[in-house]
């Protein structure tokens, strides 16, 4: 085999297909990538873990067709600190490979095709939905997928479409993130309800980040296929049966705490420095027109802080995990543009400076009691029904 191919293109494409490969496999052929020809023109590159595999092409000079694996780490680290010029490469009949740039030369070692692991066959990729929905419903859900590799059904996301929308929900058995989007009449008609693996959503965010387009995605008994601008991912399902989540989102939440997103996120990043290690628990006493967060350790000492809040009700304790409530804000929180401005807001005989600004993130805090599930969502977001669910500690 050999081809000419442009350095940013190779290199553009492996970024994509590196980040499947395992780097240290019990299978020691997964850490290699599979190169092979397509046609008269096009360069194709396979990366597999055997449970989620990525395919992406691109356009090339090919002298000879054929196919090859390589170290995919390797590859990459030599390819993007080449210049950016043509990349030739020369399969030898032992399997190595020769690789020249300019006044580069490598020669690497390589394993034969027989080896590599067969890909699922690529399946109709029948719906289609937009990449930024995708890219956001990732975004605000991925965070709360366990990180506890025994509780299988939750290592994942429950990706829903059915009636006209699209829903996607995880969970780690403490909290909940739920998002659902309305769909246009020519998507009403589709059906699809599976587990998708943390893993295959961060790869799957990857290729659509940039996509000003769609996401075209279909599914068999065992795996699903997303597409996107001629790149291919292919995830295995997980099985077993995701918790009942309607369950868990709460139906009685009488209370209604409001603040800024902004404020919220720095105070509890502040008070959470003197939470105990193990729980890392902070109280948030909540009353009208103020919510007080508060963290001690017996060991190293205590801290408070209060927020400003649109609140009229009784004042309520609350106790909970600070890292539930920072992972929450600092994704709701990215990428929003701000325009500050201050204003001073009388508390019980203190003065209270406020952040305002019309591109302000707020946050509603929906509660009933100490004891039940608290409810967070973005204030007057009607584009997206998201909803973020944490259970209280005991404070």
């Amino acid at each position: 085999m050999e081809f000419v191919i442009k350095q940013n293109a190779l290199k553009e494409e492996l970024g994509f297909v590196q980040g499947i490969v395992e780097k240290k496999s019990t299978i020691p052929v997964l850490s290699n990538i599979l190169i092979e020809s397509v046609g008269e023109n096009t360069i194709r590159f396979v990366g597999t873990d055997l449970d989620v595999t990525i395919r992406c092409e691109a356009t090339a000079d090919i002298k000879q067709a054929g196919a090859m694996c390589i170290q995919a780490r390797k590859l990459f680290d030599i390819v993007r600190l080449l210049d950016d010029a043509d990349v030739h490469f020369t399969k030898e009949e032992n399997e190595w490979v020769k690789l020249k740039c300019g006044k580069a030369n490598f020669k690497l070692a390589g394993v034969a095709r027989e080896q590599f692991p067969e890909v699922p066959s690529f399946k109709s990729a029948p719906m289609k939905l937009s990449a930024d929905i995708f890219n956001h419903f990732i975004q605000n859900t991925a965070f709360a997928i366990t990180n506890e590799q025994s509780r299988f059904t939750l290592s994942g996301a429950k990706f829903m479409i059915d009636g006209g929308a699209a829903r996607m929900v995880t969970t780690d058995g403490h909290r909940l993130a739920f998002i659902e989007k309305k769909l246009t009449d020519s998507a009403a008609k589709d059906t699809m309800d599976a587990l998708i693996p943390k893993k295959a959503l961060m790869e799957l965010t990857k290729i659509a980040r940039d996509a000003k387009g769609d996401v075209s995605f279909g599914e068999d008994a065992n795996h699903i296929y997303f597409e996107v601008g001629g790149r291919l991912l292919i995830t295995r399902k997980l099985s077993g049966t995701f918790p009942n989540y309607e369950m868990v989102i709460p139906k009685d939440n009488d209370k209604t705490a409001t603040f800024d997103a902004e404020e919220m996120k720095t105070a509890i990043r502040r008070v959470s420095l003197m939470a105990d290690e193990r729980t890392r628990s902070v109280r948030m006493t909540i009353r009208p027109n103020e919510i007080e967060i508060g963290a001690q350790s017996s060991e190293e000492g205590e801290a408070s802080e209060k927020v400003a809040a649109e609140y009229t009700g009784e004042e309520v304790q609350v106790g909970f995990n600070s890292q539930y409530l920072q992972e929450f804000l600092n994704v709701v929180g990215a990428g929003e543009s701000e325009t500050e401005g201050t204003n001073e807001k009388e508390t019980d005989g203190e003065t209270v400076r406020v952040k305002e600004s019309a591109n302000r993130l707020r946050i509603a805090f929906e509660f009933k009691d100490g004891n039940a599930q608290t409810q967070l969502n973005i204030a007057g977001d009607k584009t997206y029904d998201y909803k973020y669910i944490v259970m209280p500690l005991r404070i």
